[in-house]
């Protein structure tokens, strides 16, 4: 099940996931480069992937982090135009990649799967639209819970690190530190070494409902 959307179950992508022998590729393998042609996108059999968009001063912002049964790039390989981010392997992954030879040959035997990829790509244009009204107009605290959820929603450890997170809710590593601290102390999250694991999912779900 992807982390992101736990409704699309794995299951239901098994036509692209058992197409081809997956790609393997170690932790900061660089994916796919913001600004290149997207001649494919990508199913993540294991693994955990960040996507980030760059700017021009090098400043990143993380956008999401996949794990298992996601898909990931799709946007501009259904639009045609360029990239608008980079994704980069963030532990040992598989990755299948899908290009539109077999796009093609499974909607043809399968109709279903394209409505299953419509609503895909629904679901991703709701979840940036959410983090726009996030990052506009919610404090801190509140980013850092909901990010958190997103990645987690019913626990587990989480790898990622305070630059992560900071860059994915438009905080300073500074405040992000000081806000899991505090998290920590109430017994809500747990830190590691470039991990996070959620103690108590409820507490941060109320905080976000303050």
């Amino acid at each position: 099940m992807n982390d992101l959307y736990p409704d699309f179950p794995a299951e239901l992508w098994a036509p692209f996931a058992n197409s081809r022998p997956p790609i393997l590729c170690s932790p900061g393998y660089l994916i796919y480069l913001q600004g290149t042609e997207a001649t494919c996108f990508y199913y993540l059999k294991q693994g955990r992937v960040r996507s980030f968009i760059q700017s021009e001063d090098g400043g990143e912002r993380v956008l999401s982090l996949y794990g298992p049964g996601s898909l990931f790039g799709e946007a501009a390989f259904f639009d045609g135009l360029p990239r608008v981010s980079s994704a980069v392997a963030l532990t040992p992954c598989q990755l299948v990649p899908i290009d539109r030879e077999l796009v093609t040959r499974e909607i043809a035997r399968d109709p279903e799967l394209a409505m299953a990829m419509l609503s895909y790509l629904a679901r991703t244009v709701r979840m940036l639209s959410g983090q726009v009204d996030q990052m506009a107009f919610r404090p801190a605290r509140w980013r850092v819970a909901r990010f958190l959820l997103s990645l987690a929603p019913e626990g587990g450890p989480i790898p990622c690190s305070q630059e992560d997170i900071a860059a994915a809710v438009s905080a300073s590593r500074v405040t992000v530190s000081r806000i899991l601290g505090d998290f920590a102390r109430r017994g809500w999250v747990e830190p590691g070494y470039r991990t996070l694991t959620l103690r108590s999912p409820a507490a941060l779900e109320k905080l976000c409902q303050l």
